[in-house]
């Protein structure tokens, strides 16, 4: 097994990877591309499961990590982590609705959810990679 230590890179990344699943499905579907669509979207949900497994592993070994930034970075990280987390509770229960949805074929029933989930999702995918950036690598802060 890796050391745990490494694992808040892996999460961005997964975060990253997600990202850009999320918005190369949602052009795909701009262009009627369907079946691609469909392999973007489940590949999101896959990556951000494998987030998910990956951050509750971390943690359980780790615990939380104080940060370290103080002076006006400080309220903006926190303010960052309180939305990011909030919505990232959301995600899991909207992303698992709106791809049954999906899969299902019920389109208009899908897009109705898909026009929530995916702002949300994306939001909670960049604010990650921030997230990551300013408690492990000290940007805004060092």
């Amino acid at each position: 097994m890796p050391d745990v230590h490494t694992l808040p890179a892996v999460n961005a990344s997964l975060n990253a990877i997600s990202g850009v699943l999320l918005l190369t499905g949602y052009a795909s579907i701009r262009h009627r591309r369907m079946a691609f669509h469909r392999a973007c979207m489940l590949s999101a949900f896959v990556a951000s499961t494998l987030f998910l497994v990956s951050y509750l592993i971390y943690h359980a070994h780790v615990g939380s990590r104080p940060f370290p930034g103080l002076g006006l970075v400080r309220p903006v990280y926190f303010a960052l982590l309180v939305s990011h987390v909030l919505l990232a509770a959301s995600i899991l229960p909207l992303a698992l609705v709106t791809l049954s949805r999906g899969l299902r074929g019920r389109y208009d029933r899908h897009v109705r959810i898909a026009r929530w989930t995916l702002p949300i999702w994306m939001y909670v995918s960049a604010t990650g990679i921030v997230i990551y950036l300013m408690l492990y690598q000290g940007l805004g802060w060092s």
